[in-house]
């Protein structure tokens, strides 16, 4: 963070879960924070334990649909507004985006031919589309200040080949994965001042387990956690960042074994969620 400019961090999906977690450390670091999901009573909610506990904290709330198109320019603009002074108390302090987190995202468990297109497209629109459209265009803001951090909240089941019984949502993860990595080399080429990073964890504890109806067989780790882990790996240069030892291990022997024999033992690890 320069001296003298205002350093933003906004958090998508922050109204539970590991998103919630990112906002409360965040604002520890002094940045004054954007934070954004669909439920704005829970935003709110979150603001005021954030200033409960460190009054000075600047949180600005935008309430922003991403699976909507219309959502994702609510959060563009509501971005550029806050950065051109028009939505802060020292509208002559200097303002850039020092760090962007998505981390909006639910998933669906279930067979292919049985789950409902409805929800598994609009499981698309949040965990791909809004995360491919607001990665490019917060890119370009951070490319011309030469500087900032993006994380792209992926999951390990992006680094497997596949997953039955969570089709979708496994393909959505690996989009994001990919997507980053290559994002990744793009910008280390041409010695970008900008990092990107994705985090790839196993199992958290967070409601996602309740929107997706599905019980982990492995013990999750906690949010508070996984959000430390993220955080130091993005600020120390990491571009895919796995929390645990033990998901670390499991993306090793991926690499080893044949993938179809790796799909067939993820799909016999789904089962046990139902």
């Amino acid at each position: 963070m320069g001296s003298g400019i205002k350093t933003y961090a906004v958090v998508t999906g922050a109204s539970s879960g590991i998103g919630r977690e990112f906002a409360g450390q965040l604002v520890l670091t002094g940045r004054p924070l954007i934070i954004s999901a669909r439920r704005g009573d829970r935003l709110h909610e979150l603001k005021g334990e954030i200033q409960s506990k460190v009054p000075s904290a600047e949180v600005a709330v935008i309430e922003a649909d991403l699976g909507m198109k219309d959502g994702i320019d609510e959060l563009l603009s509501g971005i550029n507004s806050v950065l051109d002074n028009g939505e802060r108390s020292d509208p002559y302090t200097p303002a850039r985006l020092g760090v962007f987190i998505n981390c909006a995202g639910f998933g669906l468990c279930g067979s292919f031919d049985r789950s409902d297109v409805e929800r598994e497209t609009a499981m698309i629109d949040v965990n791909v589309t809004a995360v491919h459209v607001l990665t490019k265009q917060v890119l370009k803001i951070m490319e011309r200040q030469n500087s900032g951090y993006i994380l792209n909240v992926a999951s390990s089941a992006g680094l497997f080949p596949a997953g039955p019984f969570m089709a979708t949502y496994y393909a959505s993860k690996a989009y994001v994965a990919s997507l980053t990595q290559a994002i990744a080399e793009e910008l280390r080429e041409k010695g970008s001042g900008v990092h990107i990073s994705c985090l790839c964890p196993g199992p958290v504890d967070t409601e996602f387990n309740d929107v997706a109806n599905v019980k982990f067989a492995l013990r999750g780790m906690t949010a508070k956690d996984c959000a430390k882990a993220a955080l130091k790996g993005l600020f120390g240069g990491k571009v895919v960042i796995v929390p645990t030892l033990r998901m670390k291990a499991a993306v090793f022997f991926v690499r080893l074994l044949p993938r179809g024999l790796m799909t067939r033992i993820v799909a016999a690890q789904q089962k046990k969620k139902f």
